[in-house]
């Protein structure tokens, strides 16, 4: 039986895959094994349980309350908030866990319920088997005054948007005119709260969820309409969350995107020049850009590569005293301040070194980084299994560096996720790195063959 936890916690079709069946007997599973397992003894356990707005939230959150409170759990219900807030409510309310029901930046027929541990960590995979085995378990019945009571965390919005402002200290948005995309999505209250309060001017568009509409055209996965606004308005730059606002891309005056590999190096030199890069570190994926390699090593900044997903980032951040990481998606990861990406965090930052240092988003991210020309390429219908061990393949890739030189990079690996592989190539021409990634595909087209 394939395992049921993902990369980011459970997620499928609401009504297919993600019942309230299954809300249920998740929730009462997690109830014994992050509650009554871990929680100190005598003390009945709390969890903090938040969604984003898509219309199946409201029955899948139900659920979950349902299946926690009747396994003795006591549940503080955040309603509609971003994961991030999720986490650091965790943290900041003591709880001894929680849980976000949401499908990020997949549209709304979608939807995924992930835990929070203790202080608003994600969970070890060790941790998620011990809540799928659990499910087989008789649930716990407690009865009379041992059953769970839910009830609404009345301020948990407000506590949320003041711990944002807290990370900006003494610096204000003032002059600032911002345009945020929320992908009428988790974000679409707090994020315009929070600019706005920063002192910002703010446009706001994608900030009108009805439960269908999430990520539709909006957000960071459709950023057009961000572009055009920014450069309607004259505004100097432009946010973009995903659907749980885990996520930020950004926009410039002129409407050019800034990927999470430009906002990085920026907060990267930012903290660095305050005395706040532990280590002069910062942690990236594969898939991050090279041109982000070099730029950092040229201001003295050591680069630390982990696998793709935000989960191996936060690993490798933990174990290193790391402050700062993140993914080209716009999955950044503050540990000062948060303990998971967090996209309001991520803009309100990067809006405040535009603001403190009085240059241009364009101007700091062209001083930041070059980006090199990257060209992904999807190779389906084949055995993605032997990607790494074809031999045939592995001379391709290796003829290809040589071309290349230090000015270019490949990465190929099989999908996680879907069956096919991904090949990518970085030049210093656009040029170069579509001709070696055509290339590249068509062997692995032909010696991967099904």
């Amino acid at each position: 039986m394939p395992r049921l936890f993902g990369t980011d916690g459970v997620r499928g079709m609401a009504n297919g895959l993600i019942t309230a069946e299954l809300a249920l007997q998740l929730s009462q599973a997690a109830a014994v094994v992050l509650g009554h397992r871990r929680a100190e003894p005598g003390r009945r356990p709390v969890a903090v349980v938040a969604r984003d707005p898509r219309v199946s939230g409201e029955f899948i959150s139900a659920a979950v309350e349902a299946g926690l409170a009747s396994a003795g759990v006591d549940v503080h219900d955040a309603g509609v908030l971003p994961t991030p807030a999720a986490a650091f409510l965790v943290a900041d309310s003591g709880a001894d866990f929680g849980v976000m029901i949401s499908a990020s930046h997949n549209a709304a027929p979608d939807n995924g319920i992930k835990f929070l541990g203790r202080g608003g960590h994600k969970l070890e995979d060790a941790v998620e088997d011990e809540i799928e085995t659990e499910m087989s378990a008789q649930p716990q019945r407690p009865t009379g005054a041992d059953v769970g009571r839910i009830r609404r965390f009345s301020d948990a919005e407000d506590r949320y948007v003041v711990h944002l402002l807290k990370s900006l200290g003494e610096t204000s948005l003032r002059g600032l005119k911002v345009v945020l995309d929320c992908a009428h999505g988790a974000a679409s209250g707090c994020s315009p709260q929070a600019f706005t309060d920063a002192g910002a001017e703010v446009v706001v568009i994608g900030a009108d969820p009805d439960g269908l509409n999430i990520n539709d055209g909006y957000g960071s996965t459709h950023l057009e309409r961000l572009r055009e606004t920014v450069q309607e308005q004259g505004a100097d730059l432009g946010i973009a969350h995903d659907g749980d606002a885990d996520r930020c891309l950004a926009v410039d005056h002129t409407g050019e995107v800034v990927d999470g590999d430009q906002i990085m190096a920026v907060l990267a030199l930012a903290l660095k020049e305050r005395g706040e890069l532990r280590d002069d570190t910062l942690v990236v994926t594969l898939m991050s850009n090279l041109g982000l390699k070099l730029g950092m090593q040229a201001a003295g900044i050591q680069v630390v590569e982990t696998a793709v997903g935000d989960r191996y980032v936060l690993e490798s951040m933990r174990a290193g005293g790391y402050s700062l990481g993140g993914e080209q998606s716009g999955h950044l990861i503050l540990a000062d301040y948060a303990t998971t990406g967090d996209g309001l965090l991520t803009g309100l930052q990067l809006a405040s070194r535009v603001a403190a240092t009085g240059t241009s988003l364009r101007e700091l991210t062209a001083t930041a980084m070059e980006r090199l020309p990257q060209v992904l390429v999807n190779v389906a219908g084949v055995d993605k299994a032997r990607a790494k061990t074809d031999e045939q393949v592995q001379q391709a890739v290796r003829e290809a560096e040589a071309r290349l030189g230090e000015a270019g990079r490949i990465l190929l690996r099989p999908s996680g996720t879907e069956p096919l592989v991904r090949v990518m190539v970085e030049a210093r021409s656009a040029d170069d790195a579509r001709d070696e990634a055509q290339v590249l595909a068509e062997v692995v087209r032909r010696e991967l063959a099904l």
